[in-house]
């Protein structure tokens, strides 16, 4: 994990892949990521905050890793990205490389041509100018990450910390990813996009208690759980309900649901030998078939085959004597 560094980068943003993939955490899962900073341009690169980076990794460290982070930049390098910077991630990806961009440094993916007829997105102060100066790419405003298995692009600061799980997630599982999650003490997944977070929040009394409704059914995914019943337990109508859904998580009551009950069951085949059949039912699923139907169409893939690659990696197994499958 090669993470391009530029002289003036944001600070946090920096710390964020420092801290998910740069801590060994091998007591939970190994073999762990191996994290080098990379020197993406000579002289002595200072952090937004005064802070030296010594390292002794440059561009040449970056195209042989397995995944290159491009780190959000100062507006010199947004504007005007280093052309040795721009045709090393190039490079990378040629060679068949994870590209990730965090906040702005989307602009050095774009300046490389990796976003041409991809969807994107970056910190939304910075949206406009990468949807004026690279109209090829599908700009989304509104999500906190996006990415193909390919190329992965997220918004601004804390959407750092949402595509770096994610990342994590893809790699070793759905647990592995909530224990990194609950040692950084932040949410393993933040539901709805970016517009949520970047609009100044005006509390509404109508908004308080969607919290509990939500605890309400989390608890209750294992029965059948319609619009309608949700109002009920909200004390609103369907019609605000769905409205509260979607100014507040950006997505609909029973897409939520659905995506309630796909993240039960991924940790459930990871951390648990219960059956298909038993899965199905305790995350309101319901037939083995309608859960494999579901299942496979949100992560192309199937539950037994999920299961083969994530269980050993889950915390509390793998450290139970068996050799972890490589990450």
């Amino acid at each position: 994990m090669a993470v391009a560094v530029t002289d003036g980068a944001p600070t946090f943003e920096l710390a964020v892949p420092c801290e998910v993939f740069g801590i060994d955490r091998s007591d939970i899962v190994a073999p762990w990521y191996e994290l080098r900073l990379c020197a993406a341009e000579p002289g002595p690169i200072r952090t937004s905050a005064g802070l030296r980076l010594d390292t002794c990794y440059g561009l040449d460290d970056l195209v042989d890793a397995d995944t290159v982070v491009v780190a959000a930049s100062s507006p010199r390098v947004q504007t005007a990205p280093p052309q040795p910077l721009v045709d090393a991630v190039r490079t990378a990806c040629e060679r068949g490389r994870r590209i990730v961009a965090l906040c702005n440094g989307s602009h050095v993916l774009a300046a490389a041509g990796l976003l041409d007829g991809r969807r994107a997105t970056t910190h939304w102060m910075n949206g406009p100018d990468l949807a004026d100066r690279f109209p090829g790419i599908g700009y989304d405003p509104t999500a906190l990450y996006v990415g193909d298995d390919t190329v992965f692009t997220s918004a601004g600061t804390g959407a750092s910390i949402d595509l770096c799980l994610h990342l994590v997630r893809h790699d070793h599982g759905s647990a592995v990813a909530s224990e990194v999650a609950r040692r950084m003490v932040v949410p393993p997944h933040r539901e709805g996009g970016q517009a949520q977070h970047s609009r100044p929040l005006t509390p509404l009394p109508e908004e308080s208690g969607l919290g509990t409704v939500l605890e309400w059914a989390r608890e209750r995914l294992h029965e059948p759980l319609t619009v309608a019943r949700l109002a009920r337990e909200a004390h609103v109508s369907e019609r605000t309900l769905a409205r509260r859904f979607r100014e507040a998580l950006g997505v609909t009551p029973l897409r939520w649901i659905l995506q309630e009950r796909l993240r039960l069951a991924q940790e459930l085949l990871e951390t648990t030998d219960e059956p298909v059949e038993s899965i199905a039912r305790r995350t309101g699923f319901g037939t083995p078939a309608n859960f494999r139907h579901h299942f496979g169409r949100l992560t192309s893939t199937s539950p037994r085959a999920y299961r083969n690659r994530f269980r050993s990696r889950s915390p509390g197994h793998a450290r139970c004597g068996s050799t972890p499958e490589p990450g």
